[in-house]
């Protein structure tokens, strides 16, 4: 694997870290700075002429510098020479709005697979998609690998009999049953009402938690509106213990408010978003999980044309 060169941006270096330990192959190092109207300044300290390149950023908060530095460094990779650009983005963000469901929006989705792939990606990895649709609009191959192994062993060290799969939403409900089945589970869904783009209304639930042990899953907690509204219901339904997880810990706004007094009795995110100090220490019953080797053996198998699709959930 001498020819493979693997970069971090500034979005999540700790994780790029451990993906570059399990591969045996350090970080490539490069010259990553801002000038003093704040433009990004980036220049590769090394040759990647003919090299196979992955650049790992993911475009979590601040969403717009991490985006922008994503590009420049393709830009920067295409431009000396590299053999092929895999943009390694744990967390792909604009991804909420992937279909016109009212007049006069964007899809944001599809325009950060436009530029992603104009700035010269030759390839895409990423981790559990908002929407897996979002990989066709991309026009170079996207492998949207999911947190499901990472997730699933940590659910066998907390003894969760009796368990069930609460989905916090209709649209959630094939993911869930996927882990029910997984997992020898029941399953039950939250009909949940949206009152704004921060807020939510969990109406009813359809099934039976009484004396059993929750489990939600979804792909991400941003303000945890809707996450929190789900645990109440549940708790006051009768559940035992609930335990939440999500492949992405955006928590923005007032998640950790939302989240700290929230009926939880676990809570789990992976790294693919750095979660800050003074948020972990807020958080009594947060675990955070790496995805780091996930990730690199991915990039094993990309770099030696071997298959990825064993590392997808069945």
């Amino acid at each position: 694997m001498t020819d493979l060169r693997i970069f971090t941006g500034r979005s999540n270096p700790a994780l790029a870290e451990k993906v570059s330990e399990y591969l045996g192959q350090p970080l490539g190092r490069v010259q990553l700075d801002n000038f003093p109207d704040g433009e990004i300044q980036l220049k590769l300290m090394e040759d990647v002429r003919g090299r196979d390149t992955f650049v790992v950023q993911s475009t979590c908060p601040p969403v717009n510098d991490n985006l922008m530095e994503l590009l420049i460094f393709i830009d920067c990779l295409r431009r000396a020479s590299a053999e092929r650009i895999t943009a390694v983005i744990p967390y792909f963000g604009y991804a909420r709005q992937d279909r016109k469901d009212e007049g006069r929006v964007p899809i944001t989705a599809k325009l950060a697979a436009n530029i992603v792939t104009k700035a010269g990606a030759d390839r895409v990895l990423t981790i559990d998609l908002h929407a897996a649709q979002i990989q066709g609009f991309f026009d170079v191959p996207v492998d949207n690998l999911s947190a499901q192994p990472v997730l699933s062993a940590y659910f066998e060290t907390l003894a969760l009999e009796p368990l069930t799969l609460v989905s916090p939403d209709v649209g959630n409900a094939k993911q869930s049953r996927v882990y029910a089945d997984h997992m020898g589970a029941k399953l039950a869904i939250i009909d949940k009402r949206r009152i704004s783009g921060s807020e939510t209304t969990s109406m009813a639930i359809i099934g039976d938690v009484k004396d059993q042990n929750v489990l939600m899953i979804d792909d991400m907690i941003a303000t945890a509106g809707t996450a929190v509204e789900a645990c109440k219901l549940v708790r006051n339904h009768g559940a035992k213990r609930i335990i939440l997880a999500a492949t992405h810990g955006v928590l923005c706004g007032p998640a950790v408010d939302r989240l700290a007094y929230a009926p939880i009795d676990h809570l789990a995110v992976t790294d693919t978003i750095p979660i800050p100090e003074e948020v972990r220490a807020r958080l009594s019953t947060l675990t955070i999980l790496t995805v780091s080797e996930l990730i690199g053996e991915a990039i094993r198998r990309i770099h030696r044309h071997e298959s990825v699709s064993s590392l997808f959930m069945k």
